[in-house]
């Protein structure tokens, strides 16, 4: 008899324990953390309204190399992105510059020229979300107008 209640006691401390550790170490939750929330462009400008139509919705990985410029372009389409490794400059055709840190939200210009440039001395990763339609190009280059 008293060798069931010792097992029965040992059981009861083990389940103590157990209960005790989860109160030290909780599991893991997910943490949420909102990067930007706007309807404006890196420089100020109000983002047009949707599309009409059947979305498309694009994720595409950039991955600049340090030194390298990007010619000027511009977006038909809204997009937006998160830089995940490096540090991306962002210049706009009439000289206004957005400096993008790693970890950081931007959200690109809509319909104005601009081009980015990675100045840093690693790779810069950037990932891009475009809220497009089917047949619509994400960028449209401007290879007329040389990078200086």
């Amino acid at each position: 008899m008293l060798a069931a209640i010792f097992i029965c006691g040992a059981s009861v401390l083990n389940s103590c324990k157990d209960a005790h550790a989860q109160e030290d170490n909780p599991a893991p939750q997910v943490v949420s953390t909102e990067l930007i929330r706007t309807s404006q462009s890196w420089d100020g400008v109000e983002l047009p309204d949707y599309f009409q139509g059947r979305p498309e919705l694009v994720a595409v990985k950039y991955v600049f190399p340090a030194g390298h410029k990007l010619g000027w372009h511009h977006h038909p389409v809204m997009n937006y992105g998160i830089l995940v490794q490096g540090e991306l400059t962002i210049i706009g055709q009439d000289g206004q510059e957005k400096v993008v840190h790693e970890g950081e939200a931007v959200v690109e210009m809509v319909g104005t020229i601009h081009h980015g440039e990675n100045r840093g001395t690693k790779d810069c990763i950037l990932y891009m979300f475009y809220l497009s339609q089917k047949d619509l190009p994400l960028a449209v280059q401007h290879p007329d107008i040389p990078l200086e």
